[in-house]
């Protein structure tokens, strides 16, 4: 393949987050304070936060993706994100960017989520 656009064979579609940064899990739990308002969990949960870069110097990039690309909030919700996470003590700057690859499914919730929405 020479387009350097076009994902690798074994590439994984979600790039893993920054687990092991001191800001990880605040981020986290900011991320958990946004909730979709037509679903009553919160999006980290529903498994719509893919990855969350954290750099050396503490600037944030969380790629998320919505339920459906004709949600009626697709246009606020990285802005109630951004402003989520950006008050955090430690954080320098947020970007937050809207993907749709991979497509999210109900498989990307979390056990909770699933209880509490009905599907276990």
């Amino acid at each position: 393949m020479n387009d350097t656009t076009t994902q690798m064979e074994g590439d994984p579609l979600i790039i893993p987050s920054t687990t092991d940064h001191p800001l990880y899990e605040n981020v986290v739990e900011a991320c958990r304070s946004v909730y979709d308002p037509e679903i009553p969990v919160n999006i980290y949960d529903l498994g719509l936060i893919y990855t969350i870069e954290i750099d050396a110097e503490s600037d944030v990039a969380i790629k998320m993706s919505l339920t459906a690309p004709g949600c009626p909030v697709a246009g606020e919700m990285p802005g109630w994100v951004a402003e989520a996470v950006e008050p955090l003590p430690g954080v320098k700057t947020v970007a937050v960017e809207l993907v749709w690859e991979p497509p999210w499914g109900m498989e990307m919730m979390s056990d909770e989520a699933r209880l509490e929405l009905g599907f276990m």
